[in-house]
C-alpha cells in the first residue's frame, strides 16, 4: 500500500499531520519503505487515541508508554521503543501540538550551589555553554572528593589550602596534561566564586598547584606515508559512504582541518573557480586555504555521487542513513578508526593526521610560517614543535609542581 493511500484511510487526531510527516520522513532521507513503516506507527498510535478517547494535548509521557506497551503486546516487533516513536514526536513536537511537559523540580544544597556557578560563569564571566558544562562537571568532582574524603571537613566553610591541593596532587597525575591544566583552571574559577559569594572565607584558588609541562611533550607522531596509503585505500570509493569517508580523510590528512572544521564545512564555502576552501575553526575564525587537486576530486565524486541531493542542511558532510543529517566531530573519529581496523593499523584520531599534515608538509621543504598558515595557528611558536619533534617525545608528559601554602 503506497503512503498516498495510508494517509487516506487515517481516521483520529493525527489525520491531519500524516502528510507533512510524509513530506519530513523524505527530507530527512528515509527511504519509501521506512517511511512507510514510521507512517503505519502514526496511523496505530491515531487509532489508539481515539479508542482512548483521548486528544493529542492528553498525549503526555505516561500516555506514549502506555500506547508502546500495548504495542509491544499486540505482537509487533518494529517501532515499539521510545526510539521509534522519537521521529513522529520530534515532528510533532516542532507543531506545537503535544502537551508540554513541566517537572517540578527540588535542588538538593549542592545542586543549587552548581547552578549558581554555571548562572556567574554564562553571565558575569561570559564562558560559552560548552566551557561551563566542563567547568561545573571539575566543580562537581571536588565536592563529591569533599564529601568522601575523611579528612576533608563537611561543610565548605572549613576548607583549607591543604584540602585544595591534596585534591590536584591526586587528581592530574590520572590525566593528560591538557585534562589537567582544565581541571586546574575550572577548580580556580569555583573557588573564586565560592569566595566571592561568601561560602570560604579565604581566596583558596591561590592554594591550587601549578601543572607544569614540557612545551610539545605530547605531540602524536606523524603517520608514516604508506600508513596514510593504507588508510585511503581502505575507503570503497564504488559505494557512496565510502566516497564520503574518503574525502573525509583526504581532507584531514591533506589540509590539517580538525574534526569540528570538517563538520563545519558548508556547500557554499567551496569556491570551485578559485580553487579555495573556507575553514571555519576555532574562536569563529574563517581562512581560506588552498583547494589541492586530490582534495577537490575527492569533494567533488562525493558532492557528484555520494551525497544525498535531497537533505534538509547546507553542510557538506552527512549521515548515510536516515535521518540525513550533518555529521558530528565524533563521526569523523569514528571513519578515522574505521579506516585504521579495516587496514590493520591500530586506532588513532582525527587529531594525528592533523600532525601528519604539518609534517609531511614540513618535510617538503615548506617553512615554519607556511606550516603555521596551513593549520592556521596565529603564534609561530605553537608550530615551530614540528621543527624537532623527537626532541619533545623524550620529555615527560606532565609535572605537578606543589606551591607552599
Amino acid at each position: 500500500m503506497s503512503n498516498e493511500r495510508a494517509v487516506k484511510k487515517l481516521e483520529g487526531p493525527l489525520a491531519l499531520y500524516a502528510g507533512g510527516m510524509g513530506e519530513e520522513l523524505a527530507r530527512r532521507g528515509y527511504s519509501p519503505a521506512a517511511a512507510a513503516r514510521h507512517l503505519g506507527l502514526l496511523t496505530d498510535l491515531s487509532r489508539w487515541l481515539v479508542s482512548e478517547d483521548l486528544g493529542l494535548g492528553e498525549l503526555t509521557t505516561e500516555a506514549q508508554e502506555r500506547f508502546l506497551r500495548q504495542r509491544r503486546g499486540s505482537g509487533t516487533s518494529r517501532l515499539v521503543t521510545r526510539a521509534g516513536l522519537a521521529p513522529l514526536l520530534m515532528y510533532l513536537g516542532r507543531l506545537g501540538v503535544l502537551p508540554r511537559v513541566r517537572k517540578p523540580r527540588t535542588l538538593s544544597p549542592e545542586e543549587a550551589l552548581l547552578e549558581g556557578f554555571r548562572s556567574y560563569l554564562l553571565r558575569e564571566r561570559g564562558v560559552i555553554e560548552v566551557v561551563a558544562g566542563q567547568y561545573m562537571t571539575a566543580a562537581r568532582l571536588f565536592l563529591e572528593s569533599c564529601r568522601h574524603d575523611g579528612s576533608a571537613p563537611s561543610n565548605l566553610a572549613g576548607l583549607t589550602p591543604g584540602d585544595v591541593s591534596s585534591f590536584v596532587v591526586r587528581e592530574c597525575p590520572r590525566r593528560g596534561c591538557s585534562s589537567a591544566k582544565q581541571l586546574v583552571a575550572a577548580l580556580r574559577s569555583f573557588l573564586g566564586f565560592l569566595h566571592v559569594q561568601g561560602h570560604v572565607s579565604a581566596p583558596l584558588a591561590q592554594a591550587i598547584p601549578a601543572v607544569a609541562h614540557w612545551r610539545g611533550a605530547s605531540l602524536p607522531r606523524a603517520l608514516a606515508a604508506e600508513k596514510v596509503k593504507s588508510l585511503l585505500a581502505s575507503c570503497d570509493t564504488r559505494t557512496p559512504t565510502g566516497r564520503r569517508d574518503y574525502a573525509v580523510l583526504v581532507l584531514l590528512v591533506r589540509l590539517g582541518v580538525r574534526s569540528c572544521e570538517v563538520v563545519g564545512l558548508r556547500l557554499e564555502d567551496i569556491d570551485w573557480q578559485a580553487g579555495q576552501v573556507l575553514v571555519r575553526g576555532k574562536g569563529r575564525t574563517q581562512d581560506m586555504l588552498p583547494l589541492p587537486p586530490d582534495v577537490g576530486e575527492a569533494l567533488a565524486a562525493y558532492l557528484h555521487s555520494g551525497r544525498p541531493s535531497r537533505v534538509d542542511t547546507r553542510s557538506v558532510f552527512v549521515r548515510a542513513i536516515a535521518p540525513i543529517e550533518a555529521l558530528r566531530p565524533h563521526a569523523v573519529t569514528s571513519i578515522v578508526h574505521r579506516a585504521c581496523k579495516r587496514s590493520g593499523l591500530p586506532l588513532v584520531g582525527a587529531h594525528r593526521l592533523r600532525h601528519t599534515a604539518a609534517t609531511e608538509t614540513l618535510r617538503a621543504g615548506a617553512s615554519l610560517s607556511e606550516v603555521a598558515q596551513l593549520l592556521r595557528q596565529r603564534d609561530i611558536s605553537t608550530t615551530s614543535i614540528y621543527a624537532n619533534p623527537r626532541k619533545f617525545h623524550q620529555t615527560r608528559d606532565y609535572l605537578v609542581t606543589s606551591v607552599s601554602e
